[in-house]
């Protein structure tokens, strides 16, 4: 089945905001389990549950009962010259058909060269040669899983000199080309402008709103001006008023925080949860609110 383009007619098909959100984390997993936590909605990634069996999917089968999940992915390498894993495409679909996510979502960026997974998200020329590209294999992505991919900015500490546009120009050509939604990670954002000495306020302003499906928080570390993103401290003032930036501009957008190492207790990571609650509703004039038991699936 091909994917229509309803964003040539103008169409916003976005799936409705899910609310506030965390990355799911084994960590984790028994407070999830005791009772319900004052989150809306949890991430996970993918290839930690493509599996037959196993804690780690029972698990996820036992805590998505009392909350919807987005599947988040860190190996189909959109970006890579070598042929789309087939295989990897194939089972991901299975493991959606099975959990039901609202969305699917990778990142813009190649992980791997001549069959070897790198373990890292290298980041793309922006050229026009590039978008051809990477726009040709999201729309084969798309026919496969019969969905719409959302596609993640990915934080960079290099550029090409073959680079002709800026990398919002180049992201959002890649969204209206491709008809695929935005995974927009604000600390990405943050990071990359510090290590190339852009305005990230540019990079809000110049990608297509009715494209972002999602937006991703995290910490970083700073080493002496150059900045790495690595999800293992609390989010900082500067990357928290980038938010309330995107969130002037996107209005209200499924937000989440990523936190993958010196991982906090749960209790710790949801007060984090509320500081992005409490920007969100001064930024769109809404009111903040945590929800008293957990959301039902979607």
């Amino acid at each position: 089945m091909s994917i229509e383009r309803s964003h040539a007619a103008g169409i916003d098909d976005r799936i409705p905001a899910l609310g506030y959100g965390l990355g799911l984390r084994p960590v984790h997993y028994a407070d999830f389990l005791r009772g319900p936590q004052r989150i809306d909605w949890l991430e996970i990634i993918s290839e930690n549950y493509m599996v037959q069996g196993g804690k780690p999917l029972a698990m996820l089968d036992a805590i998505r009962r009392d909350y919807p999940v987005v599947m988040h992915g860190v190996s189909m390498s959109i970006g890579s010259v070598e042929p789309l894993n087939r295989q990897y495409l194939a089972d991901l679909k299975v493991f959606a058909q099975r959990i039901e996510p609202a969305w699917i979502s990778d990142h813009l960026c190649w992980t791997g060269v001549h069959g070897v997974n790198l373990h890292d998200l290298y980041p793309l020329p922006y050229t026009e040669e590039a978008i051809h590209h990477v726009v040709t294999r999201i729309r084969q992505v798309q026919d496969i899983l019969e969905r719409r991919l959302v596609i993640e900015n990915v934080s960079s500490y290099l550029s090409y000199a073959e680079s002709t546009m800026s990398e919002w120009a180049f992201v959002s050509a890649i969204a209206e080309e491709a008809d695929c939604h935005l995974l927009l990670d604000v600390n990405n954002i943050y990071v990359s402008s510090v290590n190339h000495g852009f305005d990230p306020l540019e990079f809000i302003a110049g990608v297509p709103a009715e494209r972002v499906q999602q937006i991703h928080l995290a910490g970083h570390s700073n080493m002496d001006g150059f900045i790495i993103d690595t999800h293992d401290a609390p989010i900082i003032d500067p990357v928290f008023d980038l938010y309330a930036a995107a969130c002037r501009r996107f209005g209200s957008v499924s937000s989440m925080i990523e936190r993958d190492d010196n991982i906090p207790p749960l209790g710790e990571l949801i007060a984090e949860l509320d500081q992005v609650r409490r920007i969100a509703a001064a930024s769109t004039g809404q009111t903040a609110h945590a929800p008293e038991r957990a959301s039902c699936p979607v």
